[in-house]
């Protein structure tokens, strides 16, 4: 079996696991649906002050339901041994974490891309900015679920990681929030090209090309 061939049999379980079992897809939705819906009773439902925040608010609270699924990333390959099966495969573990990454973007980050109008809408965001919303998020998310692996994969074999792979992950996570959040706030003015947006596609660029890379020599480690 080709390496490329390995790769997409892992990406393809890990989809069917996901979907079958619910797991860390539905967790993340639930959170992102439950944490935007409670916010307006908390901030008070006035448009002018949900509106300026509601960008900030959405990537912050995507980030976070994230970071929910992300502890169980390579834990039970691990506990189960398959991680082992997974480093004697055709596909070097920098393949099969990038492999694991896409699954999980399309599991547990791109059914929160498709809810974020519904979201934008209890926020009272502008119309106008849901657009920008969408693409920013499509550009950026890549990028969370890339930082997650490579985080997942340091804190494999660590009992109760999950604080230890947000510590890690979160300081990488703030410039994908920052300038998430201001490429929705500069779009009406810049449109969809404007420097935030291509700082989230070079961001998310360069995540596809060192986190694997990191990822794959920290299962390597855990490993010996």
């Amino acid at each position: 079996m080709s390496a490329m061939r390995a790769a997409a049999a892992v990406f393809r379980r890990d989809l069917a696991l996901a979907f079958r079992q619910g797991g860390g897809g539905a967790v993340a939705l639930s959170f992102f649906l439950v944490t935007a819906a409670t916010a307006p009773l908390a901030l008070g439902g006035a448009r002018d002050v949900l509106g300026p925040i509601a960008p900030g608010f959405i990537w912050t609270a995507a980030a976070l339901a994230a970071l929910l699924s992300l502890e169980r990333f390579f834990q039970s390959d691990y506990e189960e041994g398959g991680l082992e099966v997974l480093a004697l495969s055709p596909a070097p573990l920098e393949i099969v974490a990038a492999a694991k990454a896409g699954a999980f973007w399309c599991a547990a980050l791109l059914p929160l891309i498709a809810a974020s109008p519904v979201i934008a809408v209890l926020l009272q965001m502008d119309a106008a900015a849901i657009a920008p919303l969408m693409v920013a998020l499509l550009l950026g998310a890549p990028a969370l679920s890339l930082i997650g692996a490579a985080a997942a994969a340091l804190a494999v074999g660590v009992r109760r990681g999950g604080l230890l792979i947000a510590l890690m992950a979160l300081p990488l996570y703030a410039p994908v929030l920052i300038f998430g959040a201001g490429a929705v706030n500069v779009a009406p003015e810049a449109g969809l090209a404007s420097a935030p947006m291509l700082f989230l596609a070079a961001y998310s660029l360069f995540c596809l090309a060192a986190c694997p890379v990191a990822a794959g020599a920290a299962l390597r480690l855990n490993l010996e």
